[in-house]
């Protein structure tokens, strides 16, 4: 079977780096695997507090999908808050995805502002705010990092403790744009609604439960439903091999 290109989108805070070991999984298999830093994560050179909107910062995905040439299609994955900005990238590209998968990820609907998702979780879920390094930015934005304590317990509480380790040496301060995306129109039915939507749901998450997963499943009416197994948020990490076999059965079938 013919190679597909995957393109890997991580969540807040996080970087290209969280890919490290599903990356050289699915391209022995023959398939191109394309990694990006989004706007002031991993080593773009960016600072948070010269960020503007949630288009900026997601504007490394936007400027590559942008790049492809007519042809291309690919698959895009995004993971966590990944979800947002991939979402707004089908909605602006939407011919050049093939399929996309929400792991683990915050999945709007076409019906609500894009942050509805997450203000809803913000409202329902446990308070992790004792857990979350918060602080204002000149840009009026609230910029937050995950504690030593948030990451051990409820993120990576499933991986390896050399990822926790990884985690903690190379995240940065991130955002989630709430106001902003909160006055922000909903994506379209043309574009974003037009795309192929997978999601893949992490059991054993204790930051974006399985519960809570599902409910965003519903309101955004996505019927091609996989799970992972006994899978923190990172299961990129704690389940690697399963997560790969998940996304190459994906594209076969």
């Amino acid at each position: 079977m013919e190679g597909k290109h995957y393109v890997l989108v991580h969540g807040v805070c996080h970087g290209a780096w969280c890919w490290y070991k599903l990356k050289p999984q699915l391209e022995s298999c023959g398939n191109k695997v394309t990694v990006l830093d989004l706007a002031a994560s991993g080593i773009n050179p960016k600072k948070l507090q010269d960020i503007h909107c949630f288009a900026e910062y997601s504007e490394p995905l936007l400027e590559f999908l942008e790049s492809l040439l007519p042809s291309e299609k690919v698959v895009l994955v995004g993971h966590s808050f990944g979800g947002l900005s991939i979402a707004l990238a089908m909605d602006k590209f939407p011919h050049k995805i093939a399929l996309s998968v929400f792991l683990a990820a915050f999945v709007p609907d076409t019906q609500h502002p894009p942050s509805y998702v997450f203000e809803q979780q913000l409202n329902e879920g446990p308070d992790l705010n004792e857990e979350l390094n918060m602080e204002t930015l000149s840009s009026g934005f609230v910029s937050m990092t995950f504690g030593s304590k948030l990451l051990s317990t409820r993120i990576y509480q499933r991986c390896p403790i050399e990822d926790i380790e990884l985690a903690k040496m190379l995240i940065r301060p991130g955002c989630l744009f709430i106001e902003q995306l909160h006055k922000a129109k909903s994506l379209s039915e043309e574009g974003y609604g037009s795309v192929p939507k997978v999601y893949i749901v992490c059991k054993e998450d204790a930051l974006i439960p399985a519960s809570y997963q599902r409910w965003m499943i519903e309101n955004a009416g996505i019927d091609h439903v996989l799970e992972i197994q006994d899978s923190d948020h990172m299961a990129m990490l704690c389940k690697p091999q399963e997560l790969c076999q998940i996304l190459l059965d994906l594209v076969e079938n």
